[in-house]
């Protein structure tokens, strides 16, 4: 998959310089409000209670803020925060390993928990409930289950695929927060937050251009304020202002809606080749040249979220607003 500007995946050394730039603490993350609101009560009902917080999901579109809002959730229980990924977790032994390694009330962060073997994923069902892990000594007709009891802990599980999770897997947590895409106001804030962490003044109007082309995600907001900031740092200027903002992101190839050249050959292909479809998905993805599984997982939720495109029986179609996008003509308008 190419990579893309506005993609709310991490890409490359972006770890580092993300982990500097998010809040500690429930006060200062911006937007979510539900979300906020019901982990604060959750929270203090808790530590009243002087027990862990219940084990938590946090599902999603990529670059929302999970894993900040997991490191918080730490944070604010005044406790350690451990961090894997399903993917990284291939046997049973490697979770049975982290596991026995917690302290009492440790938050444990799994993020693309839809993405954890099932024979992983079986060893955590005793440990989410009981606080115990069972494990089989020997092999053979010699073989015993042990059962080795663990300190109470949080999962914190994140998921950009809530239903990929097994059900029993999902039904074992107590707290399911989804978070949704932001407005502009909530990304302009971090953007001037974010310009304020990098020393860098922006203008207010500039601060409202980065946020509206970052598709609703805090992640490429600040991707993309790094890019504008490289421009002014090299123009020798002190703020970030609208004209130089505008130019850096013609220059990134992201438009007034915040679609990037991938979005527009995705479009654009269904218009002239397809007479705006339907499409089937496989039929799209030998056409510009991408895997069916990016398209729908990466491509496509934006675009819908939008209303640039519709998934229908047939296949995929674009609506009207696409052909405006593009100054075209609707055909039998």
């Amino acid at each position: 998959m190419e990579e893309r500007m506005i993609s709310g995946e991490l890409q490359g050394a972006e770890e580092e310089i993300e982990l500097s730039l998010r809040p500690e603490t429930l006060n200062q993350y911006i937007g979510q409000d539900k979300a906020k609101e019901n982990l604060s009560i959750f929270i203090q009902a808790a530590k009243m209670r002087e027990e862990p917080l219940d084990h938590s999901l946090l599902y999603g579109p990529p670059g929302l803020g999970k894993t900040t809002l997991a490191s918080i959730i730490a944070n604010e229980m005044g406790v350690q925060f451990r961090t894997t990924s399903g993917p990284a977790i291939e046997r049973a032994g490697d979770l049975a390993a982290i596991l026995s390694s917690l302290e009492p009330g440790d938050v444990l962060f799994i993020d693309e928990i839809h993405r954890l073997p099932r024979s992983v994923e079986e060893i955590l069902y005793p440990a989410m409930e009981d606080f115990c892990l069972d494990i089989v000594v020997g092999s053979g007709p010699s073989a015993r289950s042990v059962r080795l009891d663990l300190p109470p802990f949080t999962l914190v599980g994140a998921t950009t695929r809530a239903g990929l999770l097994s059900a029993p897997l999902r039904d074992r947590f107590g707290v399911h927060c989804r978070l949704d895409y932001y407005d502009t106001a909530a990304l302009r804030s971090i953007v001037e937050r974010t310009a304020d962490i990098f020393h860098v003044g922006i203008d207010h109007e500039a601060a409202v251009e980065v946020a509206r082309r970052s598709r609703g995600t805090p992640r490429i907001a600040n991707r993309l304020l790094k890019r504008v900031r490289d421009i002014v740092q090299v123009r020798g200027e002190d703020t970030i202002t609208i004209p130089t903002t505008q130019t850096a992101l013609k220059m990134l190839q992201v438009d007034d809606e915040g679609l990037d050249h991938i979005d527009h050959k995705l479009l654009v292909a269904i218009i002239d080749q397809f007479r705006g479809g339907p499409v089937g998905l496989d039929t799209l993805a030998a056409t510009v040249g991408e895997e069916s599984q990016t398209i729908e997982d990466v491509y496509e939720p934006f675009l819908l979220q939008r209303g640039f495109i519709q998934r229908t029986p047939r296949g995929r179609v674009v609506t009207p607003k696409a052909y405006e996008h593009f100054n075209r003509e609707v055909p039998g308008s």
